[in-house]
């Protein structure tokens, strides 16, 4: 009863003593941080010419990001996908395994706040010499000896170093959640962007083979006027020329298209052999909303930004386990158990044996190494800290370049779209024109070239307002918290509640 309150009060006396030490306290974001200088737009301008690429869409101040953001697009193969990446994406499994395994390693690191209990039973048999007095108490020479015994020892958590190191482990399992829901964005982000890179390299292909098939015609008639003698040979060898130039844009253009399947596939985690559901680039619709997360927001939404925070913590609870290792430490043990000759005689009164021990413990001098060691994790966490700061103002500027380029590609899809149109028009005259004789052949090569690169730069345009808007939602957050990405039940916020 006594060896039960003693170890009692040491265990309450642990848990409620004060941890040495800094405490952890969320950092605050950038005082009169914004995006831009002046007022926030709060639209992004339409260009019907464009199609569904040049669809109008609203700026919303401190909308929130859905989960499954992605499905906003309307492209039912882009669904499929995605799902089929967060349930077999190597590269996420391993990230989830990682994360079961830091949580695991927090319980390991709480098992010292409890004692530790080891039992040990020992039977010997034993012959004692006739030159000695027999040990057994009937006097006999041969005897056995059945020992049974329990191993209990405990450090009560004085300072709080244990209670720290408990701390500072959850930061770490934490700091690798958040770094797996950084994966998990990355993942989604980078799987989205290829998908539209493949479509985008479809429709280029498609336009080429259109204007390949155009000039293709223009080559035949001329070579029918060369017949009847109205061009010369050197202007239906030009014509021929500009036809191959076109042509051999379309292998690069089929090689990109080819690894960007490669690289849907690997991302999706199947390999390249396997049939997978493509979409159109005309099949992706605007979101027509997009939310604008306030920078006050990011320190909740980012997951980088977490990550950085949670290391802070870490640190900060490093600090207090190096100070305690400068302090006194107290060593309690006992090892109650019996020895008898039968195993019938067990618990019985008169075979007990115990011993109880306490050991205390107080570094006087190592070389100064702990205390250089306290220094060491104090330097750590000024670094931690800088990082959390460089962390944040990276994540705003993430935020406002990708509010730029919403802004500027809206235009220069504008600005595609009457390029291609003008060069459209400008073809059609010129065709007409070398039908009659009124203009070179040489004008005509030029407008099918200025033609070929308009409607290849409009499809890149097109292309390039959807990955902004993909790259807006990755930069407010990727709307994580509305997901179950780590596949792991999360610990308590409160890491005294897991013990």
């Amino acid at each position: 009863m006594k060896l039960k309150r003693l170890f009692s009060w040491a265990s309450a006396l642990s848990l409620s003593a004060c941890a040495i030490g800094p405490n952890y306290r969320q950092p605050e974001a950038p005082a009169h941080a914004g995006y831009q200088t002046g007022a926030s737009p709060d639209t992004v301008r339409a260009t019907p010419d464009a199609g569904a690429a040049g669809a109008g869409q609203r700026l919303v101040q401190g909308a929130d990001t859905p989960g499954d953001w992605w499905s906003l697009f309307q492209v039912p193969e882009l669904n499929a996908l995605v799902s089929r990446a967060l349930a077999n994406n190597a590269s996420l499994k391993a990230a989830q395994g990682s994360l079961k395994a830091a949580y695991e390693q927090t319980k390991v690191q709480g098992a010292p706040l409890l004692p530790s209990i080891s039992a040990m039973f020992n039977p010997t048999r034993n012959k004692t010499a006739h030159a000695f007095s027999p040990v057994p108490g009937d006097n006999s020479y041969l005897y056995n000896v059945h020992t049974l015994q329990l191993n209990i020892s405990y450090q009560p958590d004085l300072w709080g170093g244990l209670r720290r190191q408990i701390e500072s482990q959850a930061a770490q399992g934490e700091m690798q959640r958040f770094q797996l829901e950084a994966t998990t964005n990355t993942l989604i982000n980078t799987l989205i962007i290829a998908v539209i890179t493949q479509a985008s390299l479809n429709a280029q292909i498609k336009a080429t083979q259109e204007i390949i098939a155009n000039q293709q015609h223009v080559l035949d008639v001329m070579e029918a006027q060369q017949k009847l003698g109205d061009i010369s040979e050197a202007n239906v060898m030009a014509q021929r020329a500009a036809l191959t130039q076109v042509q051999a844009t379309l292998p690069p253009l089929h090689l990109q298209a080819e690894q960007a399947h490669d690289q849907i596939a690997m991302l999706v985690g199947t390999t390249p052999n396997e049939i997978l559901p493509e979409a159109t680039l005309d099949e992706f619709r605007l979101p027509p909303t997009l939310p604008v997360t306030l920078p006050s927001q990011l320190l909740e939404q980012r997951p980088d930004i977490r990550a950085a925070a949670s290391q802070i913590h870490s640190s900060s609870a490093q600090v207090g386990i190096a100070i305690a290792n400068r302090l006194p430490n107290v060593q309690l043990s006992a090892t109650p158990g019996e020895a008898v000759n039968a195993m019938s005689q067990f618990f019985t009164p008169g075979y007990g044996n115990w011993t109880i021990g306490a050991t205390l413990a107080q570094p006087i001098f190592q070389g100064f190494e702990l205390w250089h060691l306290e220094r060491e994790a104090r330097a750590n966490l000024l670094a931690a800290t800088e990082q959390y700061h460089n962390t944040v103002l990276t994540a705003i500027q993430n935020v406002a370049d990708t509010l730029h380029a919403l802004s500027d590609d809206a235009d220069a899809l504008s600005i595609s779209a009457a390029n291609e149109d003008a060069a459209t028009k400008s073809l059609k005259i010129s065709r007409g024109q070398l039908s009659s004789g009124d203009i070179s052949p040489l004008l005509l090569r030029n407008a099918q070239q200025v033609e070929l690169q308009a409607k290849l730069n409009l499809i890149a345009a097109k292309a390039t307002r959807f990955t902004d808007s993909v790259a807006l939602f990755q930069a407010v957050g990727g709307g994580w918290w509305h997901r179950n990405d780590s596949g792991v039940k999360t610990p308590p916020t409160d890491w005294r509640a897991a013990f």
